[in-house]
């Protein structure tokens, strides 16, 4: 198998360690999270931490982006890579701390807003040392913050909400002490501590990562309200009751972009190398082929699973968070292919037309949760997200092609988008025989989408079976 492949799976690996123990991490904790809150509560920290999010990409004003493109090239110090990127995170909080007496007046957060500025501190410095320390390709020592992190999370969550049964600041200070204990390891393992040297801070330097990486602040905000303020908008149309539920039921979807998110973190280091070569069209289009096969064959498996995992995870009062689930799943699988797209973007150093993408979905969000909520309350919300991805997707697979065409198949695309949805719409409606509908369903997108990765795989298994033999 060509060395771009392995290196490519063999990161993904690693990235999956990382990423797959904090991550899953949310639904072994779900259990804990739905017994020691209720929903209105649930929703209060959820709406804390979702409001975080939302100010991280103009706090660091974008610049974890630049971190990453940058650090991979060749051509630029990495010690300078970091020292612009820590001095623009300091500048960035500190005009967020001159923000303070408007945001205390939020009212949904007001009560909660030292946890918020904790929030956001800790979770900058740690994205700093992470994107650093995959700049440097370290990423064994990515993998092992990661399981690190999930342990100290445990440990956190332990403490905070169930020893000392601190409600809904316990829930943020748990991921703030993780966050916190993370960036003092990566720190001192990564040789961070160490790389902040202000004569690397060249004016020149600053001015390209900056160039870069702010027009993705609007994107970054654009991403979370195509994301995130459907649940504001159900918590003001149909309650926090409903909204809390409709928060719980993002986390089994949130599987799918668990793998997304691990292959995206291998990919954009690949991405960034092999995107400079000469023709790397090829390279692209079959990883492409073999990631969507993936996506949909896991959407489609979590799809057909989700009601026993839901009464699995939580207690009995956010069983009913089930129903949005499909159609979550579908909005996941294209917000990942819209991922993936944007790494084309990434190459190039054309953060505007990523800007241009997210703004479109993020309008249509809006304007379809403003018809659809009181139609059809959260469910409505569910369904206006997944086709604000499917636009982005759409925009971004036409966009790039003038840069690098990847030949996507709309009939392959198609007949998986029919297939998912018919699952979808089977399992919520619960028509008669359902379950065997839907398992039958689930096969035949199974079916449909293992030939493009067994092509994928096949070389390296050869390898693997030529090893095994000379051994």
């Amino acid at each position: 198998m060509n060395n771009k492949y392995k290196f490519l799976i063999s990161n993904t690996g690693l990235f999956f360690i990382s990423t797959f123990s904090s991550k899953f991490l949310v639904f072994l904790l779900m259990p804990i999270y739905t017994a020691v809150l209720t929903p209105d509560q649930f929703n209060a920290a959820d709406l804390v931490t979702q409001t975080a999010n939302l100010l991280i990409p103009l706090v660091s004003l974008g610049i974890p982006n630049s971190i990453i493109r940058f650090g991979l090239d060749k051509e630029y110090s990495k010690r300078g890579v970091f020292t612009v990127a820590a001095l623009t995170y300091a500048f960035g909080f500190m005009v967020m701390l001159a923000f303070y007496p408007l945001i205390v007046k939020i009212s949904f957060i007001q009560y909660h807003v030292r946890y918020l500025y904790l929030y956001l501190l800790c979770s900058c410095m740690r994205t700093l040392v992470q994107q650093y320390t995959r700049a440097r390709t370290y990423t064994r020592l990515y993998a092992i913050d990661g399981i690190l992190a999930t342990v100290n999370t445990l440990i956190f969550v332990y403490l905070f909400l169930v020893k000392l049964n601190m409600g809904v600041e316990g829930y943020i200070l748990a991921t703030i002490a993780a966050d916190f204990v993370s960036f003092l390891f990566l720190s001192v393992f990564s040789g961070a501590w160490k790389s902040f040297n202000l004569k690397y801070a060249r004016p020149q330097l600053a001015r390209e990562m900056l160039s870069y990486c702010l027009p993705l602040i609007p994107t970054g905000v654009f991403w979370w309200v195509t994301n995130v303020s459907d649940r504001y908008l159900v918590t003001a149309i149909s309650g926090a009751s409903i909204a809390g539920l409709y928060a719980i039921s993002y986390k089994i979807p949130s599987i799918v972009n668990l793998f997304s998110t691990v292959f995206t973190e291998a990919w954009q280091i690949s991405a960034v190398q092999e995107g400079q070569e000469k023709n790397p069209e090829k390279f692209f289009k079959n990883v492409f082929r073999a990631y969507q096969g993936i996506m949909f064959m896991a959407g489609a498996g979590l799809i057909l699973l989700c009601r026993p995992m839901t009464d699995f995870m939580v207690a009995g009062e956010y069983y009913e968070s089930w129903r949005f689930i499909p159609v979550l799943i579908m909005a996941t699988i294209f917000s990942s292919f819209s991922g993936f797209m944007s790494s084309i973007y990434m190459v190039q150093k054309n953060g505007k037309a990523n800007l241009y993408t997210m703004m479109a979905g993020a309008l249509s969000n809006i304007g379809m949760n403003l018809i659809l909520i009181p139609k059809m309350g959260a469910q409505g919300a569910a369904i206006a997200t997944f086709f604000s991805y499917l636009l982005v997707f759409v925009l971004r697979a036409a966009g790039t092609k003038k840069f690098i065409n990847i030949s996507i198949s709309p009939l392959f695309m198609t007949v998986n988008v029919l297939l998912t949805a018919a699952l979808a719409f089977v399992m919520v409606q619960e028509i008669s025989h359902w379950i065997v509908i839907s398992i039958l369903l689930t096969t035949v997108v199974v079916i449909y989408n293992f030939l493009p990765l067994f092509n994928f795989i096949k070389p390296l298994l050869k390898a693997i079976l030529r090893k095994l033999k000379k051994a």
